[in-house]
């Protein structure tokens, strides 16, 4: 049984332990080697069943190149599914994944079969560049849109989907300046806390989606990407622009756990949260940073 999270004033701690009062996921050992010659990936994520899936996006800007690719538990590498543009973000929701590919948003099945589950002309104003996307236990999707980063730096947005494919805009660049360039997503299992770091600023913020009050929590990030959350409340996240991994404890340290990367992108931890998965997309790689296992 999981302990009640305690009443708490600091932001910091509070969204935290909010997300660590969710459910673990079911544990899947697994002893990973790097994983090269990926063609820019971007995201991961680990099925319950060991199978670890990437994004690969190879051709920035080149429609129809991009594709999801599959690692078995003896690490074989396969295509699982192809004529995706810029795949970037994945979520799963049962057997079927979600991936955020450029404006679109595409449902992939459990036989790799690909249908665009929310098109770009679905959202409230044309997206630029969706990326990150998320899933809550109900079913709903929260992808952000990181606006026209390369060029102007506005446009900035993140997004609810409902199971159904309604898409509500939770916040944009227009109603608060420090939704710059969103990029890294964390929903609680209430769907009520959305936890974001921003590509441009390199600051961690939360959402309060029912007020629509936005808090910043740390800085420093860089060019903040990828954004997860241990059992043990500690959070991890990348920075894209300096090849760098971060942690941040309950109490708001803030720490490199691992540099050198040429653009650690979109990462995720394994089933058994043993290993955080980092796709360096420059590099082509994918790589695992030991982390520990949960305690029992």
């Amino acid at each position: 049984m999981l302990k009640k999270c305690l009443k708490i004033t600091s932001v910091l701690t509070a969204s935290l332990l909010m997300l660590a009062c969710q459910t673990p996921s079911q544990s899947v050992h697994y002893v990973p080697q790097k994983v090269t010659g990926l063609k820019t990936p971007e995201s991961v994520l680990q099925a319950k069943d060991g199978r670890i899936f990437v994004s690969e996006i190879n051709g920035f800007g080149k429609d129809g190149d991009g594709q999801i690719s599959v690692i078995d538990s003896q690490g074989k590498l396969a295509v699982f599914a192809t004529g995706l543009d810029d795949p970037k973000g994945l979520a799963m929701i049962g057997s079927n994944f979600y991936v955020a590919d450029k404006t679109n948003i595409i449902k992939v099945s459990a036989d790799g079969k690909t249908s665009v589950f929310v098109p770009a002309a679905s959202f409230p104003t044309l997206p630029l560049f969706l990326n990150d996307i998320t899933a809550d236990p109900q079913g709903n999707l929260y992808v952000s849109d990181s606006g026209d980063l390369f060029n102007t730096g506005k446009g900035g947005a993140i997004y609810k989907i409902s199971p159904e494919g309604k898409v509500t805009l939770l916040i944009s660049a227009l109603q608060d300046a420090r939704i710059k360039a969103p990029n890294g997503l964390l929903i609680d299992d209430a769907g009520e806390v959305l936890l974001c770091v921003d590509f441009t600023s390199g600051v961690l913020y939360q959402l309060n989606i029912k007020s629509g009050a936005v808090a910043d929590i740390a800085s420093g990030f860089g060019g903040g990407d990828g954004l997860v959350r241990h059992t043990n409340g500690t959070m991890y996240l990348s920075d894209w622009k300096n090849g760098k991994v971060f942690s941040l404890s309950l109490t708001g340290v803030v720490q490199e756990i691992k540099s050198g990367y040429q653009a650690a992108a979109d990462i995720a931890l394994s089933q058994d949260q043993a290993y955080l998965m980092v796709p360096d997309m420059k590099a082509g790689e994918l790589d695992f940073i030991a982390i520990g296992t949960v305690a029992k």
